[in-house]
């Protein structure tokens, strides 16, 4: 037992390490993070179901998952290489591709939550 919770404080501080770094370096991962602050805002504001709620916020959550795992790809890819290759590039755009349709998959969420609302 005493390894496992060891384990899990590792893992935990090698979580930690990775989102500071991130949003230190990402742009776009700092964009995301404010943009689900104000979505969880108003989702906890808003008169909404448990059910909505619990979409709206796990699909904001997702959007910075799909971020982080577009920018380990980035990394990845650009530190393998510096030259340009035709597969570097669709890595990186696919994975680019993810997190603009996880944040689709949420403004879509938002969407048919409001027109419940009307």
């Amino acid at each position: 037992m005493r390894n496992f919770f060891a384990r899990l404080k590792d893992r935990t501080i090698w979580s930690w390490a990775g989102l500071v770094v991130t949003w230190r370096e990402e742009y776009s991962f700092r964009s995301w993070v404010w943009a689900n602050l104000v979505s969880a805002a108003l989702a906890l504001w808003l008169p909404l179901s448990a059910g909505e709620r619990a979409l709206i916020l796990a699909l904001g959550l997702l959007v910075l998952v799909a971020e982080l795992f577009n920018t380990a790809i980035e990394r990845a890819v650009d530190f393998t290489s510096t030259k340009h290759h035709e597969l570097a590039g669709q890595a990186k755009d696919a994975a680019s591709a993810a997190v603009a349709l996880t944040a689709i998959a949420a403004g879509v969420a938002w969407l048919v939550v409001i027109l419940g609302l009307i």
